[in-house]
């Protein structure tokens, strides 16, 4: 599994949209700076930027890898390594060299900006983590999107309406369910419906590091009462690793019922 996630990443590490991946976070974490003049506005400014973008890009380059690569898989296919193996190691190669150009791109500035000598740099910190789980995540969803479809252009289709759904739909309906339930317990429910969304999952884990949980309204001050900064920030980064474990595992399950 090492040489196919060495390969994978070193070819998608010489693919231009990898440079201009990295060069458009490098040119934005400048602009930013550039504009605030502080870091700590800059990382918020950020958070928003990259909860929404990150998961679009892990979802297209997955989608993309996986089918302009088919050929070169199935001919690894016919070798005597075990399938499992060369899918993890072309996911794995996908989510670090996207993980990369995220961290070296938007590290890049903000250490020439005196990150460091920053109370931002742990919130910066945690903006990079959660970026980095959020590219792991939407890789393997996308992969097992992939895996599920021969068609590219549904493929693509499918890939793009999930990350549409979880990104816009999915905050519309829980507001809706918000509103219509309004005189019920609704406690509960918006933790759980929170959890169910990679994307709300990491913009509250954010909010709360950064102590602007009110802006979210009601689902942070109900994050901010049951579980407090720390038990939040815990639960949060354990459902975030759940995220990563089950498409994972779905993708393995998947492989072994595949006919190619």
């Amino acid at each position: 599994m090492l040489k196919i996630l060495k390969y994978s990443f070193y070819d998608l590490m010489r693919s231009r949209w990898s440079y201009v991946y990295f060069v458009f976070y490098l040119l934005l974490g400048f602009v930013l700076l550039f504009l605030n003049n502080d870091v700590s506005k800059a990382v918020i400014t950020l958070m928003n930027i990259i909860i929404v973008l990150t998961p679009l890009i892990g979802t297209i380059f997955g989608v993309m890898y996986y089918y302009n690569s088919r050929e070169f898989t199935e001919l690894l296919l016919a070798q005597p390594i075990n399938r499992s193996k060369i899918f993890m190691g072309q996911y794995m190669g996908i989510s670090l060299s996207l993980t990369l150009s995220l961290l070296l791109g938007l590290g890049i500035p903000f250490i020439a900006y005196g990150l460091f000598k920053s109370a931002a740099i742990f919130n910066f910190s945690l903006l990079l983590v959660v970026g980095s789980f959020l590219n792991f995540i939407f890789v393997a969803l996308s992969y097992n999107i992939a895996l599920s479809t021969e068609n590219k252009i549904k493929g693509f289709g499918y890939a793009i309406l999930m990350w549409l759904f979880l990104a816009v739909i999915y905050d519309g309906i829980f507001l809706i369910s918000l509103m219509v339930f309004n005189d019920y317990p609704l406690d509960k429910f918006s933790l759980i419906a929170t959890m169910f969304n990679p994307i709300d999952l990491s913009r509250i884990l954010i909010l709360l590091k950064l102590d602007i949980s009110a802006l979210l309204g009601y689902t942070g001050a109900v994050f901010r009462k049951f579980f407090g900064t720390n038990m939040g920030m815990l639960l949060s980064m354990c459902t975030l690793i759940l995220w990563v474990v089950f498409p994972v595992f779905r993708i393995n399950r998947k492989l072994r019922k595949k006919d190619f």
